[in-house]
């Protein structure tokens, strides 16, 4: 069975999570002081670390990114029904 691990970031607004994704991708802030920083799942303190889970375990919306997206990349904004989130899958197996 395929397993990912990932990290997150979620923020209410789509606007700050673009903001937040410039930030990282151009170095200003790395992905795990953000989570710390901005964050408002608890998640967020440590670095956004959501662990190793399976398909199904998570919202639809993150499923799609975490099984199917390039792993290493920072994905998003991601709208779910908790606010907006980036995304970065860390590891996956098939």
């Amino acid at each position: 069975m395929a397993q990912a691990t990932a990290r997150h970031i979620l923020v209410s607004s789509e606007q700050a999570c673009q903001d937040l994704k410039s930030d990282i991708q151009s170095g200003t802030i790395s992905f795990e002081d953000a989570a710390k920083q901005h964050s408002s799942c608890p998640s967020g303190q440590a670095g956004g670390d959501l662990g190793n889970f399976g398909p199904g375990m998570m919202v639809p919306e993150f499923d799609k990114v975490c099984f199917n997206g390039e792993v290493g990349v920072v994905h998003g904004p991601v709208q779910t029904q908790f606010g907006f989130h980036l995304l970065e899958v860390t590891d996956r197996t098939d």
